[in-house]
């Protein structure tokens, strides 16, 4: 097993904590529902999917795996941006697993206007619609695209950099489950290393996907020099309802990265869907951030550090890293990828930390 300790020997930017709206004045969770619970703090407070008059942009009878991250995400995200439209919004939507579930033809779950492109040319049609709206004197509707990481990462990725390059207006929505799902699990260009899909190496000294692979695409988008780029996970709804209002305010291109587990390829438990997206962020390894014209602006700091183990262990694309003959090393390297994102964007300081975490850094022997 790893030595799970964060290392600061190089030096560590310091970057604040991402100021959500009434954040710290709401001291429980509520989700999903008009209880009387919401009813004894202000409105500002509520997230909007607790609101009775929610929009629904993809309401009930989809065709989505139990537990799916992706048809949470969606949903949140596009309500959110709805609310941020007044209702005046187009989403323009990847092939994938969102679309396929969504819209078995001649059905939807769709509740707002909604067009499908190809797998790799969401962002070239939807700054199409941008266009036309403009034309139209219609600046007042705005536009999303989406997509999964396939759809996004790889075969997108040449139209989606074209779009930040023209700084076209819209919002671009990866939701990133880390391989083709609706395909068959195959590896793309956001697969973690050392994780198992149907294309990677199934036996040998170093199963799964192959280190120093893959992008890291909210970082490329920053390298855009974009309006705004953020990530956020379905495990923190208030962040990612944020996020979304937050991006609706700019113009021009800007790219929202979601974390969102899929229980069937993954092999991860229905139920643990947060709980591993809630793990991805307090290993740190998916650090949860926001940025503005290149440069972040803010973190979210991670209040309950844990080990790649907690995170790992639940998912059967890592269990060839718990045999009994496994390269402990894997796991060291997995952690020191986790350690370098804390160092890299400042996800831990002491004062953030819950009051029963001890913080074990460098200087702390």
């Amino acid at each position: 097993m790893s030595d799970f300790r964060y290392t600061t020997a190089l030096p560590t930017p310091s970057f604040p904590a991402t100021e959500i709206p009434g954040a710290e004045e709401t001291k429980f969770y509520q989700v999903g529902s008009f209880a009387i619970g919401n009813r004894l703090i202000e409105d500002k407070l509520l997230s909007i999917q607790s609101g009775p008059d929610r929009f629904n942009s993809l309401t009930s009878g989809h065709r989505a795996c139990q537990g799916c991250g992706e048809a949470l995400g969606a949903r949140y995200a596009l309500d959110a941006a709805v609310a941020a439209t007044d209702g005046q919004l187009i989403a323009c939507n990847a092939t994938g697993c969102l679309e396929v579930f969504s819209t078995p033809y001649p059905e939807t779950s769709w509740n707002l206007p909604w067009i499908h492109s190809l797998f790799g040319n969401a962002p070239a049609v939807a700054t199409g619609v941008a266009a036309a709206l403009k034309a139209k004197g219609r600046e007042d509707v705005r536009v999303v695209a989406q997509g999964g990481d396939g759809g996004t990462v790889d075969i997108g990725f040449g139209p989606l950099s074209g779009m930040f390059e023209r700084n076209d207006d819209v919002l671009y929505i990866c939701y990133d489950n880390e391989a083709y799902m609706n395909t068959g699990v195959q590896r793309s260009g956001a697969t973690p290393p050392a994780a198992r899909t149907a294309t990677t190496q199934p036996v040998g000294p170093e199963p799964g996907n192959v280190f120093g692979q893959g992008k890291d695409l909210p970082r490329i988008a920053m390298a855009h020099e974009i309006p705004y780029v953020a990530t956020a996970t379905v495990a923190d709804l208030h962040d990612l309802e944020y996020k979304v209002t937050r991006a609706m305010e700019f113009r021009g291109a800007r790219y929202l990265h979601v974390f969102v587990p899929c229980p069937l390829g993954w092999g991860s438990a229905s139920k643990d869907t947060i709980k591993l997206a809630r793990l991805a962020t307090q290993t740190g390894l998916f650090p949860v951030y926001e940025a503005e014209y290149g440069e972040v602006t803010s973190v979210k700091k991670i209040r309950r550090p844990a080990p790649v183990e907690d995170y790992l262990r639940l998912q059967r694309r890592y269990a060839h890293l718990f045999r009994k003959d496994a390269d402990p090393a894997v796991i060291g390297r997995i952690q020191a990828l986790a350690d370098r994102n804390i160092r890299r964007y400042n996800l831990i300081d002491e004062e953030t930390l819950d009051e029963f975490v001890k913080y074990e850094g460098d200087d702390a022997q």
